[in-house]
């Protein structure tokens, strides 16, 4: 019975894992008997540590990446503490962590173009399954697969979201479609930092649809709440007003990533008042569009009255399944409100607004941990706790040039790992 093994499967992973820097498992060697993998995984709730791992197989439309950067989100820590993110994904066998993530390809599958050997790229998490209709009408954030409403299928799916395994580990097989070149300009932490940064830039470039000058309210200056105040100032956006109870938050936004004019509310004000500080702000008229990212029934509430005739209300955060809303006042204006699930065909425009340096998404980075256990599970416990005020933990994996370069001439004397 699992319950009778369960003493001895831990010890075995406890083992693997202090041997982790001698041992390599056998299934995860290439034929020079040199390259091998680890990856972090969570097997179930509160449980998680470094395994060997098998080296990935390589397809002729994928690339062999060598992982260098990994964030840690929400939804990780989730998966760790919870073994689940709402009721759609759910842990049910153990899984490699990690989506957020960045590397150098260190080999190309036979039908690769674009993408080359020594390119460092950015990892977009989610495979789609490229044949049903949200698909076929290229809206493929939406594919059942991703939303969780059918099983994936190969390597569909989303990293670290069950059953597909995630980025954090040494070596991944990923399709090159979804491998983004990052220029010199744009570094493996910005790479990483691509995956937060689509969700600001798709609520705020394709659903709220913000032209330069627009003025906008954003409600929640969280770590998603902060980017998007970053991605509508890398846009244009002339007036940003950030709303939030706490005023650190707010405080360390206009300091450190983009001007914009704090909106500090105290619990238990009622949306009106809180869209006439909005509306006072904003010069006595109201905004163009609104982006809510605290999920709070008050903030949507607020959004609508304090948002233009024609204007659009972006919904972000998740709050309650049941809310009540002045529908009436935005129906009668015509104030569209829309949502929003993770992103599509954002990459290319994560990565030109950081080539271009509109954004800066490096001071959300507070934390650096490196590629071992223990600094993982410290890193994962900071984002838990938030400790030291952790937005933002990033984990360097195989740092050092040299590991990347001595793991390309590996292969050059092996291709056991493509097919």
């Amino acid at each position: 019975p699992r319950s009778t093994l369960f003493p001895y499967t831990t010890l075995f992973r406890s083992l693997c894992v202090s041997l982790s820097t001698d041992f390599r498992c056998k299934s995860t060697m290439s034929k020079a008997d040199e390259l091998f993998n680890e990856a972090m995984v969570v097997h179930r709730m509160n449980d998680m540590s470094m395994l060997c791992w098998p080296m990935p197989e390589v397809g002729p439309d994928e690339c062999l990446v060598a992982v260098r950067r990994v964030g840690i989100c929400g939804s990780d820590v989730h998966y760790w503490k919870e073994g689940r993110v709402g009721d759609n994904f759910i842990l049910r066998k153990p899984m490699v962590i990690g989506h957020e993530s960045s590397g150098t390809v260190i080999r190309v599958g036979s039908k690769v173009s674009g993408v080359k050997a020594g390119d460092n790229v950015a990892m977009e998490p989610g495979l789609p399954c490229e044949s049903c209709q949200q698909c076929r009408a290229t809206k493929y954030n939406l594919c059942p697969v991703l939303t969780g409403n059918e099983q994936p299928k190969g390597r569909q799916g989303f990293f670290a979201t069950p059953p597909r395994h995630g980025s954090l580990q040494r070596y991944v097989a990923h399709p090159a479609n979804f491998c983004f070149p990052l220029p010199e300009t744009v570094s493996l932490d910005e790479g990483a930092m691509c995956e937060p940064l689509s969700v600001g830039v798709y609520a705020c470039e394709q659903r709220a649809n913000i032209k330069p000058g627009d003025n906008v309210a954003i409600f929640g200056a969280g770590p998603i709440g902060t980017m998007c105040a970053i991605v509508a100032h890398g846009l244009g956006a002339s007036r940003i007003m950030l709303v939030d109870m706490q005023e650190d938050r707010l405080t360390f936004c206009k300091e450190k990533c983009c001007p914009v004019l704090p909106v500090a509310v105290q619990r238990g004000m009622q949306a009106e008042a809180v869209a006439s500080k909005i509306i006072e702000l904003n010069g006595g008229t109201q905004v163009d569009s609104c982006i809510d990212c605290a999920g709070a029934e008050v903030c949507l509430q607020a959004a609508i009255k304090c948002t233009k005739n024609g204007g659009k209300i972006c919904v972000v955060g998740l709050g309650k399944p049941l809310q009540t809303l002045p529908i009436a006042d935005a129906a009668i204006r015509e104030v569209d409100i829309c949502g929003v699930f993770r992103y599509r065909h954002t990459y290319p425009k994560c990565i030109e607004l950081l080539a271009k340096k509109k954004v800066n998404v490096m001071p959300l980075i507070t934390h650096r941990f490196h590629f071992t256990n223990e600094s993982i599970l410290d890193a994962f416990e900071t984002c838990h706790t938030g400790r030291d005020g952790a937005i933002k933990c990033m984990i360097s994996v195989g740092d050092e040039e040299n590991e990347v370069e001595a793991a390309a001439k590996v292969l050059d004397a092996s291709t056991c790992c493509f097919i």
